[in-house]
C-alpha cells in the first residue's frame, strides 16, 4: 500500500449474466476519472497475478449479483479464499466499498452489502459509503435521478431479468461512477495523510 505513484484501486467482482460487469465498469471509469490506477479483477477466475494486484491495491472495491439474498457463490468462493489475507492482515487498513445487482427494485441488495462491509471489516479494512441522499423520494422525482434506489452502504443496481446487460439503467450506472470517484478521492487522501506521517 506505501507504493509510489497513483493510489490504486482493485475492483473484484463476479458477474453472473454481464449485468453486474456493467456496474463493475462504471465503478472503474469513474475511479479513473478521479486520476488512480484500476485493476479489474473478475474473482471467478482469479490468478495469483491477481491476488497480488489485490494485496497492493489501496483500496478494494467487491461487487457481485444478489442472489437468493446474498452474493453469488462465485464471490463467496472467493471471500472464503481471501481467509489466507485474513490470517496474514494482509488488507489491514484499505479501504472498501460494495456493489451489487438485481432483478427487483429492492431484491434484498442490503443484505449483499452488508454481507461486503463485514467481510472488509473483518479484514481490518475501512468502508467507504455511497455518500448520496436517496434520489427518486418524491413527486418531482423520476427513476432517472442518481441513486435512485436510495442505498447508502454501496451501489445497487436493477435490471430486468428478462433484458441483457444493454438495459443496465443509466441511472444505476451514474451511480456506480459516482462511487468509484468517490472511493478514489478517499484513496488519494488517505495516501497523502500517510505520507505525511511518514515525513
Amino acid at each position: 500500500m506505501s507504493h509510489p505513484g497513483r493510489p490504486t484501486v482493485a475492483i473484484a467482482f463476479h458477474s453472473g449474466y454481464g449485468h453486474t460487469a456493467v456496474i463493475a465498469e462504471a465503478v472503474a471509469r469513474g475511479a479513473a476519472g478521479a486520476g488512480v490506477e484500476v485493476v479489474s479483477i473478475s474473482v471467478d477466475t482469479v490468478t495469483d497475478e491477481q491476488w497480488a494486484q489485490l494485496d497492493a491495491a489501496d483500496a478494494i472495491v467487491f461487487g457481485a449479483p444478489t442472489y437468493m439474498g446474498t452474493a453469488s457463490a462465485a464471490f463467496h468462493t472467493f471471500a472464503e479464499a481471501s481467509s489466507k489475507r485474513w490470517f496474514s492482515q494482509s488488507w489491514v487498513d484499505k479501504l472498501a466499498a460494495g456493489f451489487t445487482n438485481s432483478g427487483a427494485k429492492n431484491g434484498d441488495k442490503s443484505s449483499t452489502l452488508g454481507y461486503f462491509a463485514t467481510m472488509a471489516a473483518q479484514h481490518g479494512m475501512h468502508w467507504i459509503s455511497l455518500g448520496l441522499q436517496p434520489g427518486w423520494d418524491s413527486t418531482t422525482g423520476s427513476e432517472d435521478d442518481i441513486n435512485r434506489l436510495g442505498y447508502f452502504l454501496g451501489a445497487g443496481a436493477q435490471s430486468p431479468t428478462d433484458a441483457g446487460p444493454e438495459a443496465v439503467h443509466k441511472s444505476d450506472i451514474a451511480t456506480a461512477e459516482h462511487l468509484g470517484a468517490r472511493v478514489a478521492r478517499q484513496a488519494a487522501i488517505f495516501r497523502a495523510g500517510r505520507t505525511a506521517l511518514a515525513a
